[in-house]
C-alpha cells in the first residue's frame, strides 16, 4: 500500500480486481482501503478522463473469477464489457483495464482501441528467443505474456507486473511497472 498512497499524491490511480484479489477472501476489506487511499476502483464501469480538449473512456472491468456460477469465462468477460460501456460516448479513444490478456479476441470484437491487461507474470521463467514459458488460464509456451500486441483495431499491452504465481520466483524475467503515454 506504500506505493499506492506515494502514487495517488502525483497521479489519478486506477484498479480493476484480479484472480489474487478474488481467492485472498479480503477483497471487501482491500477495496475500502484502495477507496480510502483515493484510488478509483473500476468494477464494470467506465469513467471519461480529460486532458485539455481531448476526452478518453478508461473502462474497467473485473476478473471472471468473480463471475457467478460455471458460466464460460469469455461470455463473462463481454457481459462485463457490455456493462462498462452503458452511457460511455462511443466517439471517444477507449482504453481497457484488464487483468486477462487471454481474451484479446472478445476485447477486439468489442471494438477497444487499447487494452491494459496482466495476469501472465512475464511467463515466470523466460528463455531468449522464446519468451515466456508458462502462464495462468495460458498454459506452457503462452502467446500473451508481455509486451504489445496487436489484433485487428486493438493494441494490448501486457505488463509482467511486480509479483509471481505459479513458480515462487522469476528466472530471467525481471518485475516491471509498465508506463504508457497517450498521445
Amino acid at each position: 500500500m506504500q506505493l499506492i498512497r506515494e502514487m495517488v499524491k502525483k497521479y489519478p490511480v486506477y484498479f480493476v480486481t484480479g484472480n489474487h484479489e478474488q481467492w485472498s477472501g479480503k477483497y471487501n476489506s482491500l477495496e475500502k482501503e484502495l477507496k480510502k487511499y483515493g484510488v478509483n476502483v473500476l468494477r464494470n464501469e467506465h469513467v471519461g478522463i480529460r486532458k485539455d480538449e481531448q476526452e478518453i473512456n478508461l473502462l474497467g472491468i473485473d476478473d471472471p473469477e468473480f463471475g457467478t456460477g460455471n458460466r464460460d469465462e469469455g461470455n463473462i468477460i463481454i457481459d462485463e464489457i457490455k456493462k462498462a460501456k452503458i452511457e460511455m460516448q462511443p466517439d471517444r479513444y477507449n482504453v481497457l483495464l484488464s487483468h486477462r490478456p487471454e481474451f484479446i479476441k472478445e476485447y477486439t470484437n468489442e471494438r477497444l482501441d487499447l487494452v491494459l491487461s496482466g495476469h501472465a507474470h512475464g511467463g515466470q521463467v523466460r528463455l531468449p528467443f522464446i519468451g515466456g514459458l508458462v502462464a495462468p488460464n495460458q498454459g506452457v509456451l503462452p502467446k500473451y505474456t508481455a509486451g504489445l500486441y496487436v489484433e485487428q483495431n486493438t493494441s494490448m499491452v501486457v505488463s509482467r507486473g511486480l509479483g509471481n504465481s505459479i513458480i515462487p520466483q522469476r528466472i530471467l524475467n525481471r518485475p516491471e511497472i509498465v508506463v504508457v503515454q497517450l498521445n
